[in-house]
């Protein structure tokens, strides 16, 4: 779980970013990247929203999304956050709102930590199928209706100090921005930039951004746009990353961790929801493996392990799983598992713990550079775990 404090070092130099308040959770101004997810449940099923909203958060998810499509689902998110005050603990919330909006937002503004508006679908601008262009007067009739439309919430969301996600989808975005800037992450960008200017012009702030595509070239291209933008316009609000219908499996992993990783290397990003088809539990580990990968977060063991060769002295793979499922509770340890002395203790210099392969038979265990102790092969996996309970560093699975 989040707690106020800054971000452990790290090699990354991240993006200096105005801190959003959602609930207890704070996004950006260099506070740990935060983990997002949202309830697969309807919102008007009150008991089971609220048992997933529980589930995710147990397993680490910082910020939990519902989604409200009529005033009804509105009105049922005050229930919901009643039972989690009674049952279980207040989780930050947000409240994702689509298609002429601006009376339902106002009703689950009252209710929740944040609001998630797309630009695309909040005003609907039905297409035409004849037409050509779009007139200056045109696009700006538009423009006057959104900020008309969207007035009364970003008020509402300042004086009740609640955040905004600006939420552009690359396949929504609205008619007049396609015949304008065309399909592309331009078009994005403008989009949300339309939105900000309203937010800012009544001194509203409490804003987060999100550029998201379901083609991971087009997301990062949107996002890495709209950070120039932001940066020619001085402006330094976080942004929230993600790849959106990655689908399932390893390659719905595999697009996410593409996406998203490649800009928190290059320090953008401020949150992070990896969109799977699958159990919205299931997102959680990718975040946070993600997450760990760039040294932006430590909440697992770290393991280095060789990929294994003829030099290899035990069954690498076979060892490596016993340490991890011995281990895998502990936090905040790097733990390597190396199959020989050539890649042994040079490889795994910044590990905490080594189990190193020197001889048949016999494993070498280390406390970072120093070899404290060979044992024999068998006992190899319970003297790691007594090394570590020596230094005080173990802890009973939950």
């Amino acid at each position: 779980m989040q707690t106020l404090t800054k971000t452990p070092d790290s090699m990354i130099q991240r993006r200096k970013t105005l801190p959003v308040k959602v609930g207890s959770v704070i996004i950006g101004g260099g506070y740990p990247v935060v983990v997002q997810s949202m309830i697969n449940e309807d919102t008007l099923d009150i008991a089971g929203s609220v048992s997933a909203i529980i589930r995710l958060h147990e397993l680490g998810c910082e910020i939990v999304r519902v989604t409200v499509p009529s005033m009804a689902h509105a009105k049922a998110l005050s229930k919901i956050k009643e039972q989690l005050s009674k049952t279980y603990q207040m989780v930050p919330l947000v409240a994702d709102v689509h298609h002429n909006g601006m009376k339902i937002a106002l009703e689950v503004a009252k209710h929740v930590d944040k609001v998630r508006i797309n630009p695309g679908l909040y005003v609907f601008e039905k297409a035409k199928a004849d037409r050509l262009e779009y007139t200056r007067s045109e696009f700006e009739e538009i423009g006057d209706k959104i900020r008309e439309t969207l007035e009364p919430l970003v008020v509402l969301l300042r004086d009740e100090g609640k955040a905004m996600r600006i939420g552009v989808n690359h396949g929504s975005l609205a008619e007049r921005m396609l015949f304008t800037y065309g399909d592309t992450p331009i078009g994005m960008v403008e989009s949300a930039l339309e939105v900000i200017r309203v937010c800012e012009s009544l001194d509203f702030h409490n804003i987060v951004i999100s550029m998201k595509a379901s083609r991971v070239p087009v997301m990062i291209a949107a996002n890495k746009l709209m950070v120039e933008k932001m940066d020619e316009l001085g402006m330094q609000y976080p942004l929230h990353l993600g790849v959106t219908e990655a689908g399932d499996g390893e390659y719905g992993r595999i697009k996410s961790t593409a996406g998203i990783a490649t800009l928190l290397a290059s320090g953008i990003g401020d949150t992070i929801r990896v969109s799977l088809t699958e159990a919205p539990e299931k997102e959680i580990p990718v975040c946070y493996g993600i997450l760990q990968a760039l040294g932006l977060r430590k909440t697992m063991v770290e393991y280095v392990a060789c990929p294994s060769c003829g030099r290899t002295l035990f069954n690498l793979e076979e060892v490596l799983h016993k340490v991890r499922e011995a281990t895998k509770h502990l936090t905040g340890l790097d733990i390597a598992v190396m199959g020989c002395i050539v890649n042994g203790p040079g490889e795994m210099a910044d590990a905490d713990y080594g189990y190193v392969g020197k001889q048949p038979g016999y494993i070498s265990l280390y406390r970072g550079k120093e070899e404290i102790k060979r044992v024999p092969e068998s006992a190899g996996v319970e003297e790691l775990i007594n090394l570590i309970k020596s230094d005080g560093a173990w802890v009973d699975p939950s």
